[in-house]
Order: structure tokens, then sequence, then C-alpha cells
């Protein structure tokens, strides 16, 4: 006699969190539902390696619940009876089975570096408390071209996908800093960005949704250049910080705001565009997450209401947090000229066409003091130079 089934739990990429209080127990009524389907595949240009690592994540978790004794139904995106849509997929599986849903909710994963279950993802957390947190306070901000990782700790996808619960995440760094194995700026500024940044980005979202993803203060309307899907530009960080994250599928959080988010803001992308771009390439990148890093914090399109500033910089900020503009065929001095650094135009002439927005913000008192100390002929010739750079962004 077939097993009768009264509840269908739907589980998705981000919620592959093998200590819920759901797989306590074995109960015969209930099956696991896990979906790959085109909807989430499809929405945004994705990094292929983002796709691979969440379907073989909970291919894996699947793999776990079915040994421990659950029922699992576990559609893969070539499936036949796939319908490719969570919803519609759904009601069909309401149908096979009979059931009410009482809960919420061959692609090769072999060289893919993630974490696919949770004790790869404690290892990972492991091996950066013994060997990146030590160092991670120094180095957190900085930039280098032959050091895609330096010392952080890769473990946002872990978290993202809750195959780690960011309580153990911290109670480790924290065990590191009472055992003095680590310092105590390095340990502090690792646990501010979970439990200070992480969850603070969380209440934003669910705060303002829908509608966030709307916001576009500056009114910024610039499609993205076609390098940002290849990284063929002659601006050596953006080659590098956009080659590593299409090669890599991650950059870290300076690349990731003061490199591809600044001249993304200083160029007047679209901020959705950029929104889309930034949720397709990179791992972690879940909506909740990814969405108000990058419309408030990257883009300030929400006109301030997650961050007190826009995030951008010259040329002078990115030398000194990286080796970038050395060997670069743009001078990172110069702001007029073909081989002018093309930030530090944009930089100043941003803050010039955006006066009566946020010359009265505190936090940029310095940076329009310094403009008013440039001569009208100066800042002309800075908002022509600036204009040109923005008609020509494919050349750049």
């Amino acid at each position: 006699m077939p097993l009768s089934t009264t509840t269908l739990r739907l589980i998705l990429g981000d919620q592959l969190n093998a200590l819920h209080s759901w797989f306590s127990e074995v109960r015969a009524e209930v099956v696991y539902v896990l979906l790959e389907v085109r909807q989430e595949t499809d929405d945004v240009h994705h990094h292929a390696q983002r796709i691979i690592a969440i379907f073989a994540a909970m291919r894996a978790l699947a793999r776990q619940l079915e040994t421990g004794g659950h029922r699992v139904h576990y559609l893969r995106i070539d499936d036949a009876a796939n319908l490719q849509a969570i919803p519609a997929n759904i009601d069909a599986l309401l149908a096979h089975y009979g059931a009410g849903v009482g809960s919420f909710g061959r692609p090769d994963a072999a060289r893919i570096v993630w974490p696919l279950d949770r004790a790869e993802a404690l290892a990972h957390l492991d091996a950066f408390i013994q060997h990146g947190l030590p160092h991670f306070g120094h180095y957190q901000d900085a930039m280098h071209m032959t050091a895609a990782r330096l010392f952080h700790s890769m473990l946002s996808f872990a978290l993202n996908t809750k195959m780690l619960h960011p309580r153990e995440v911290i109670a480790g760094a924290e065990d590191a800093w009472r055992a003095g194995h680590a310092p105590l700026h390095a340990v502090e500024g690792f646990i501010r960005q979970i439990l200070g940044w992480r969850e603070y980005v969380r209440g934003v979202y669910w705060a303002n949704m829908p509608g966030y993803g709307a916001h576009n203060v500056f009114g910024h309307g610039a499609p993205l250049p076609s390098w940002f899907w290849d990284g063929k530009t002659k601006m050596r960080c953006l080659r590098h910080a956009i080659g590593q994250s299409l090669d890599d599928a991650h950059a870290h959080h300076i690349q990731r705001l003061m490199i591809i988010g600044n001249f993304s803001l200083l160029a007047g992308l679209e901020p959705y565009q950029v929104h889309q771009w930034y949720r397709g390439v990179y791992v972690d990148a879940f909506e909740w997450v990814e969405m108000p890093n990058t419309i408030g914090m990257s883009q300030f399109a929400d006109g301030g209401l997650l961050a007190t500033k826009p995030y951008v910089s010259g040329a002078a900020y990115i030398d000194r947090m990286s080796d970038y503009c050395k060997g670069c065929h743009y001078d990172k001095k110069a702001r007029l000229g073909e081989t002018a650094c093309p930030f530090n135009a944009l930089y100043r002439d941003f803050f010039e066409r955006n006066a009566e927005r946020q010359s009265g913000n505190q936090r940029l008192g310095m940076v329009y003091r310094n403009l008013s100390r440039m001569d009208d002929a100066a800042r002309a010739a800075c908002g022509e130079q600036a204009a040109a750079l923005r008609a020509r962004l494919e050349e750049l």
C-alpha cells in the first residue's frame, strides 16, 4: 500500500540548513521537495558556478535526507516532469500526492571550490579561523592582482544557503580571540560583517520590499558596457575585478563596492541593471542580501535609506588599497586628457552634478570644500572630461 502524504515541505536553494528542526524526526506523511527550475536560472544572466554550486548543494542535502530516512521528491533541471517553475511544479506535486502544503518553503560539480554540504562548510570555517582570521583585520580592505582571496573567509555561500548558522561562525571567531589565536581588531571586523552588516541588510530588505529594487534617486539610465561580460577594458582595476568575478563567481566586498560599484555609480549606470549583474554573477548573491548592498550601499539609489553617503572615490583610494594602478593604461594622477584615469574626472563631476542633493550631507563636507577650491575653468574642464567619458564607456 503506498504511503499517504499530507504535507509537502518546499526547500529552496538558500534553505539548505541540515540542522533545521524539520529533520529532527522522520515523518512518513511528509515529503521534502527540492526543485531545479528555469524560473530561477533564466531570470538574469547567472554565472555557471553559481548555478552548479547551488544545484550540487541541493542534491547533497537531498541525499543526506534520504539517507536519514526522510522522503524526498527531487526534480532535476532536465527531468521530463519538470515544469520549470516553482508554482507549476508545486501544483503538479499536490495533485500527484494529494497533499497540502503545511510549511514554507546534470551539472558537474567536481570542480566547484564552494562547500556543498555542512561537513565541507565546517571544514572551510575551521581553515579560515586557523589560517585567515589572524590576518583578516590588517588586510580586509586590500586588493591584489595575484591574491584574489587574501585572508577572506569565503563563507558567504555557506552562510547564505544556510549550511552554516551565523551564530556558530561568530562563536568560532570569538573563541579564537579568547584563545589568543586572533587579535581583537581582526575578530571584531569579521564579526561586525556578520552580526552587524549582514543582519542590518536583511532588515532593510524585508522592511522595504516589494519595490526596493526600483529606487533610482539620481535618475541614472546608462546600460552596462559590454566589457562587464568579458572584462576587456583598459582600466586595470576593473579588468581584474570583473575578470575575477567572471572567472570565480566571487570578489570580496571592496572589489564589489569600491571598484565595480564605484565605477557604476560614477558612470551613471542604471542601478537595476547593476543589481541584475551582481545577482547573476556572484555565487553568494541571493536577493535579500545582494539587492540592498547593490541598490542601497553600492549605488546609493535609495537616496540614503540604507547608507549615509555614496561610497565613491577617485584613483587615489584605489591606488592606496591595491596594486591595480601599477602598469595601468591610465594615469592615476591625471584628471584631464586621453590617458587620465576615468575615476578622477567622474568622481568630481558626480559631486558637482549632485551638489543640490548631496552638499548638505555632513559626511561629504570635505568633498565639497575641496571642490570649492577649484576655479570655474577647472571645474568646467572636469565636467567636460566626465561627459566625454560617459559618452564612450564602451571604449574605456
